[in-house]
């Protein structure tokens, strides 16, 4: 913990990024007196929460891993021990998680309490929304936390304890550690605009995130309530193009996305870009550009979770047949290559690889923030080998859904007219006939098409509670056409959550103790 609350307060030490959204200033030798005067100086500070700059360390594989890998819809050898279920406290991706989420904490925290310094010294109005939107990002942050550890540490002034000089900071409870997020995302609702410019935050992003944990605690009613409101202001809707919403950079901040991380180019090409781009592009895509190497892989057990006709298998997958004839590489020093990707890219299973075939374990492979070969190559734009594709961490699809599956509750089924609109709507962009009735196996299974690879699925699968999470999981395929079919039969109850990184505990062993209450009430 102690490492935690140093990258806290190191981090306020950064200097300025340079692109325009996520521009701050180097808050090295600020003070509320000589700074944060004008309403340009806080948003450019309050910009870094949305960059990828501290987000880095989990939406590059490690979202991919404990969202997808472990949730059963993404195959890969890299990070098996999250597909077989036997990660320790020593795991790579756990670790990088666990920093990343603390380093926006961090951001966060100190930008509250500056502000709110600010503030009592005279500061203008315009600092209440920007402390709006740190208190979103301090919520959603601890609202995944939650999800990820149960048990956790909750921070809101590093600097005091790293001045305290007391860094064993106990775990306080998964119900506390929820409900310190429900009440920052209460105190965001309140505060953030109904409108702002594309990307940033509102009183809508709000409602959504609040409607996702209200639906994750069982709380239907208050789901219902907030997911209602986001439907009925009319301020967000679904993109006809599902494919472009994570492949195209003209559709970053599109009228379905409520709050994604941001992400441009950088002079250093693993700078604040999006970096999935490798790790999901098939390893035939070799060019002047960028390397590909197919990292994770749709599941045959996702594969086989498409609805005959579902357009998103194709918007998220590739597979035998698969086409983009705009796609014209050139490998270099091999004129083969040159050959087969004259006329575009098209996915074959059957071809050697010199002659343009791909044959990975699954036989497939992950289009969603993949942006291509590059646009010299008629792809998207890349550096090196990220792409400028924002992160989705919350969609418009998302509130349609969690109300479908509020206002089902606890009964076995719905009818309700409003619910099967919302539900239906979802299926409608996708090419998929309207349902009459809905259950909550239905429910489940549109959010793990709809969502796949973007990192949601876990969360789906650990809220229905162990017995439930253990029946679905022992039926999921997790094997590959190489290996032979795989099932989970070791799952048990200690796997609902991730165990704290041990880098953590050697320096906190209080974190290693019985969790403790946070609120005395």
């Amino acid at each position: 913990m102690k490492k935690i609350l140093s990258l806290m307060f190191v981090a306020l030490l950064l200097n300025a990024c340079s692109s325009d959204f996520i521009e701050r200033p180097s808050l090295s030798g600020t003070t509320t007196g000589n700074y944060y005067n004008t309403e340009t100086e806080v948003r450019n500070a309050t910009s870094t929460l949305y960059s990828g700059l501290p987000w880095r360390d989990f939406e590059s594989r490690a979202q991919d891993a404990i969202g997808d890998v472990m949730s059963g819809n993404m195959f890969t050898y890299e990070d098996s021990e999250y597909l077989n279920m036997t990660y320790s406290a020593a795991s790579q991706r756990i670790g990088a998680a666990w920093k990343a989420f603390y380093k926006v904490i961090g951001y966060a925290n100190i930008l509250i309490n500056t502000f709110e310094a600010k503030k009592a010294s005279g500061g203008g109005a315009f600092l209440d929304p920007a402390i709006a939107e740190c208190h979103f990002i301090r919520g959603m942050v601890y609202f995944y936390i939650a999800r990820i550890w149960g048990d956790a540490p909750i921070i809101t002034d590093p600097a005091a304890v790293t001045l305290s000089g007391n860094f064993d900071i106990p775990r306080y409870f998964k119900d506390d550690v929820l409900r310190f997020a429900r009440e920052e995302l209460l105190m965001a609702e309140a505060g953030l605009p109904e409108n702002d410019e594309p990307g940033r935050l509102t009183k809508g992003s709000a409602k959504g995130m609040l409607a996702k944990l209200y639906l994750y605690t069982k709380d239907y009613a208050n789901a219902k309530q907030k997911a209602q409101e986001v439907i009925q202001s009319g301020k967000y809707q679904l993109v006809d193009d599902y494919y472009g919403m994570f492949t195209k950079v003209a559709m970053n901040n599109n009228p379905e996305t409520m709050f994604s991380i941001q992400h441009q180019f950088a002079q250093d090409p693993w700078g604040t870009g999006n970096l999935k781009n490798p790790d999901r592009g098939p390893s035939n895509l070799q060019t002047a550009e960028a390397a590909m190497w197919g990292m994770y892989m749709p599941s045959l057990d996702i594969l086989a979770a498409y609805e005959f006709g579902d357009k998103r298998r194709a918007w998220s997958v590739m597979e035998h047949g698969w086409e983009k004839r705009e796609w014209k590489p050139q490998r270099p020093n091999a004129p083969e290559y040159n050959a087969f990707m004259a006329n575009g890219f098209r996915y074959d299973t059957l071809q050697p690889e010199t002659a343009g075939g791909i044959k990975n374990a699954v036989r497939s492979n992950i289009t969603k923030y993949f942006a291509g070969p590059g646009k010299s190559f008629g792809g998207e734009a890349v550096n090196g080998q990220i792409s400028g594709n924002n992160v989705v961490l919350l969609r418009y699809a998302d509130v349609l859904l969690i109300f479908a599956e509020a206002t089902l509750g606890t009964a076995a089924s719905t009818s309700d007219a409003a619910a099967l609109s919302a539900f239906n709507s979802v299926r409608a962009r996708a090419g998929l006939p309207a349902k009459t009735s809905i259950t909550l196996d239905d429910i489940l299974k549109e959010r793990r098409v709809e969502f796949a690879f973007e990192g949601d699925y876990w969360f789906d699968i650990q809220r229905q509670g162990f017995a439930k999470a253990k029946e679905m999981i022992s039926k999921q395929n997790r094997g590959s056409y190489d290996g032979g079919p795989v099932y989970i039969t070791n799952f048990t109850e200690d796997r609902m959550y991730l165990p704290i990184p041990a880098s953590e505990t050697v320096q906190a062993p209080a974190l290693l103790g019985p969790a403790v209450p946070y609120y005395n009430d």
